[in-house]
């Protein structure tokens, strides 16, 4: 297992550290922001030069395993052929979003990168090249339903997926809740269970031991709790027209009052003992369950490989009202193509052979992760699952077929919405101002951004 592994959504949130772009050794080397030049020495393996071109591709950086595999899969490609070569571009996490705006706005972009999250706003902004044009329909009609969303609008894909993952589930410390005397193998279904079994652990801790680390703050809980809105109230917060917020609800006020339960018993700790997105403090015992997402247990396999098989996961609580809904979104990380390419084609075939190709490609991907992510293609899937290792990973099983079937897409509005629920969530669970308080002060806010971004012209087609 490796080692010193850092959460991947950690290192998206860095804001110092890495301070230089590397280049992949392995891929050649090539100039962050310059356009993809015509290569003149022959490529992968030799062959005529003439016939050569040269693209760019950048990725952000990622934990230790992940950027070795995107080394290996960009390695493996220029060797495979001769009439494109991939310079691989690896970017700190902390500088990305300024390279890539100040890339665009010079007319350089890479040809080929990563891109997170929701599509509609670069496809609006001209940002993203049709893959339909580039890619044959066989491999676009693999992606699977549940990464649509994040891939295509309507009938025109824009993004071909890597990975998808559940950014909610549930983490317990089967030793803790065995040390309380309750069953170390079942996790609490709803929100009215999970506080029963605190109040049963609250006695056996030690100090500095809390029952649960959950989201904590405003900007986390913007994020991490979109699933959990859906599931207190089948909607999110925007009316479906997006000409007025929809916060000011009873499913939302329970939701808080869940958060407020949690903090005012001090089942949670009121320091941040971690970040959401990393599982220290779950590897160093300082609570019997966690809250995030399916990514960590990567990180308590690499970093406390102890815990691995004494560690439970399943879906966060539900609200008792719920009927089944889901609590949790699923995040993503695609492969896109830059409008302004002038190597489209190439760009394609590049994705073509990398992810949307032999399930053979992606399989050490998603072993080395320690299967904490889910594959967008059936036959990847198939293929994960046979490795030997599959075995060793029961929670595979749980997070791709339990968590993540019924897993809602993130929401396409702007991210000033988001933070406004997750402003009233952190507000109303610490009692800086009443919960009906907090969700109108929601609601002013929301009310400026969808007429500042004049969201009702922007709003899904029903």
């Amino acid at each position: 297992m490796m080692t010193n592994n850092i959460s991947r959504r950690t290192l998206l949130g860095a804001t110092g550290g890495l301070a230089a772009v590397s280049v992949l050794a392995a891929c050649g080397s090539g100039t962050p922001g310059e356009p993809a030049p015509t290569d003149t020495g022959g490529g992968g393996t030799g062959g005529s030069a003439a016939a050569v071109t040269t693209i760019q591709f950048w990725h952000r950086t990622f934990t230790p395993v992940e950027n070795k595999w995107y080394e290996s899969i960009i390695e493996q490609f220029n060797k495979a052929q001769t009439a494109v070569k991939v310079v691989g571009t690896e970017v700190p996490a902390d500088a990305w979003d300024q390279k890539m705006k100040s890339a665009q706005a010079a007319g350089k972009a890479p040809d080929v990168y990563t891109h997170p999250g929701a599509i509609q706003d670069a496809v609006n902004a001209g940002q993203l090249f049709k893959l339909n044009d580039v890619m044959s329909a066989e491999s676009l009609g693999e992606i699977m339903d549940s990464a649509k969303p994040v891939s295509a609008v309507g009938e025109d894909y824009y993004a071909y997926p890597l990975l998808l993952e559940p950014q909610a589930v549930l983490f317990w410390n089967k030793d803790m809740l065995t040390a309380a005397g309750l069953d170390p193998e079942k996790g609490p279904e709803t929100w009215d269970d999970l506080f029963a079994l605190c109040e049963k652990i609250k006695p056996t801790l030690k100090k500095g031991q809390y029952c649960i680390s959950p989201a904590g703050d405003a900007p986390t809980f913007a994020w991490s709790s979109v699933g959990q809105q859906f599931n207190f109230n089948n909607h999110l917060a925007l009316k479906d027209d997006w000409t007025a917020a929809a916060v000011q609800e009873p499913g939302y006020k329970a939701l808080i009052e869940v958060y407020k339960t949690l903090w005012d018993n001090e089942y949670m700790p009121k320091q941040i003992l971690a970040a959401y997105v990393e599982g220290k403090d779950f590897g160093e015992q300082k609570c019997a369950f966690k809250v995030s997402g399916s990514w960590m247990m990567s990180e308590i396999g690499s970093d406390y490989p102890d815990l691995l098989t004494k560690t439970g996961i399943g879906k966060v609580p539900s609200s008792p009202d719920a009927g089944g809904r889901t609590t949790t979104t699923l995040g993503n990380f695609k492969w896109v193509i830059d409008a302004k390419t002038k190597n489209s084609q190439a760009a394609g075939d590049f994705l073509s052979w990398a992810i949307a190709g032999d399930p053979a490609n992606l399989v050490p991907f998603f072993v080395d992760t320690q299967f904490t992510k889910v594959p967008v293609r059936k036959s990847v899937q198939e293929a994960v699952a046979k490795d030997e290792k599959a075995a060793d990973a029961p929670w595979s099983e749980i997070v791709t077929n339990e968590i993540a079937p019924d897993a809602i897409p993130e929401p396409t509005y702007p991210w000033d919405v988001s933070l406004a629920v997750g402003t009233a969530m952190e507000a109303g669970m610490k009692g800086a101002s009443s919960i009906d308080d907090a969700l109108a002060t929601a609601t002013a806010a929301i009310k400026t951004v969808i007429d500042r971004e004049k969201l009702p012209e922007k709003a899904p087609k029903q």
